[in-house]
């Protein structure tokens, strides 16, 4: 199935393109002749690669007069089979040197023996062929696959994919080639008049296929794809085939090539939206606003030039410094004269001072403690209720960290296993 294709470029590109790329080009029509449009949609006019076929000129000429005024005298004699319309001198030159064009053409077949224009549901029952139709030598088809065979030219074609309950939410995916090309249908075409139009109306119809691997997953069918250049394109587009074979039968395959589909924006469901957007990726369209760039651009806007940089609160690494040996002053307390951390161990020490292998640091700790005592060094910094002094009043006076009445049992044990008051000891 092919509902919709892109063909955003001009004829003269198209021309180019294919010159480029070894394809014969002989003719081709004006840029506005085409469609140039990013959602092509049955109906429109599309570029259309074939080749001229013997006195084609000369048989659309005794069609147009037939289908005029069939019942004229004068037409009477004129009309034949196109077999039997007798071939110029020139149609052996036509075979040997055929002659290639791109042409303007309208999607949606309508067969040459069509008395009036069809409503557009007609037209879209004609706008593809399926292949498996064109094996049997009957039908509608048979007289243009023999001798109107054509290629259609596009940039990709959009499928749409079922999704949900019952599919009914369907997702537009575009399928180009892998390296961007051009892209090329096998299709078929045919050449109407009506009534008493002066210019013959070309239109065509696109083969589809079973869809490769690839495509498998979108949809069961897919365009007859063609490489430029090839064989197969020889084949199909060989004038002087003009008897249905299994030759041409076997160019209609499953595309072998590389190709590349995505989703796209939904918009492109509405005939009549046209923008190159229909052919990006979804999902591109998304990482430009995603959440890792959106913080990363507030970041940019909110953050001045010179701003500082952030503190960090990892603790910094301190190494000691063989070379720096300062020493410990007594009568200084200060951060800048401050002695090297050591490890130090708790000792006893007696009446007469520090104990042996304690350093000073010990009686700085002490003066430290005397200022800022812990709970139980409170209760041993408060004097005995037997040695509280009295002031001048009479009043006694009262410890600020202790408030109690009666003497603790343990102190009398303290002052019994050798240690002494930490008052007594600062007061030496």
């Amino acid at each position: 199935m092919c509902g919709r294709y892109a063909l955003g470029v001009r004829m003269r590109f198209i021309r180019n393109r294919m010159q480029e790329q070894g394809l014969q080009v002989d003719d081709a029509p004006p840029d506005d002749s085409i469609r140039e449009t990013y959602n092509f949609a049955p109906g429109y006019n599309g570029a259309i690669y074939r080749a001229d076929s013997p006195n084609e000129e000369q048989h659309h000429r005794h069609q147009q007069l037939s289908n005029t005024n069939p019942s004229s005298p004068e037409n009477e004699q004129e009309p034949r089979p196109v077999n039997d319309i007798p071939k110029s001198n020139s149609s052996n030159n036509a075979s040997a040197n055929p002659h290639y064009k791109l042409q303007s053409m309208k999607w949606g077949l309508i067969p040459s023996w069509t008395k009036r224009s069809p409503d557009y549901g007609s037209l879209m029952r004609t706008i593809n062929c399926r292949d498996d139709s064109l094996v049997e030598d009957r039908g509608m088809w048979t007289s243009m696959k023999r001798k109107k065979r054509c290629v259609v030219i596009c940039q990709g074609f959009y499928e749409w994919l079922k999704k949900g309950p019952g599919g009914k939410e369907k997702v537009p995916h575009f399928v180009k080639r892998k390296d961007g090309d051009l892209m090329f249908f096998a299709g078929l075409w045919d050449c109407v008049s009506f009534g008493d139009s002066e210019e013959p109306l070309f239109t065509y119809t696109i083969i589809t296929t079973s869809s490769n691997p690839y495509l498998k997953f979108l949809h069961d069918r897919m365009p007859v794809i063609l490489e430029p250049g090839s064989e197969a394109m020889k084949t199909w587009l060989d004038p002087t085939r003009t008897t249905w074979s299994k030759e041409l039968q076997s160019v209609l395959k499953p595309y072998e090539g590389e190709l590349e589909c995505y989703a796209v924006s939904k918009e492109v469901g509405k005939v009549g939206n046209n923008s190159p957007d229909f052919m990006v990726p979804v999902a591109s369209k998304e990482n430009k606003n995603n959440i890792a760039n959106f913080f990363a651009n507030a970041k940019e806007k909110n953050e001045p030039a010179s701003a500082e940089k952030p503190i960090s609160t990892k603790e910094p690494k301190v190494e000691d410094d063989e070379r720096e040996q300062r020493p410990t002053k007594d009568d200084e307390w200060s951060e800048d004269h401050a002695p090297k951390p050591v490890s130090a161990v708790k000792r006893g020490h007696d009446e007469q001072g520090p104990a042996e292998g304690e350093d000073m640091d010990d009686q700085k700790r002490l003066r430290l403690e005397e200022h800022t005592p812990s709970p139980q060094k409170a209760r041993q910094l408060s004097p005995s209720p037997s040695k509280q002094q009295t002031v001048p009043s009479g009043r006694k006076t009262r410890s600020a960290t202790h408030n109690q009445k009666t003497p603790r049992k343990t102190d009398s044990k303290k002052a019994s296993d050798g240690s002494q008051r930490i008052t007594k000891f600062f007061g030496k």
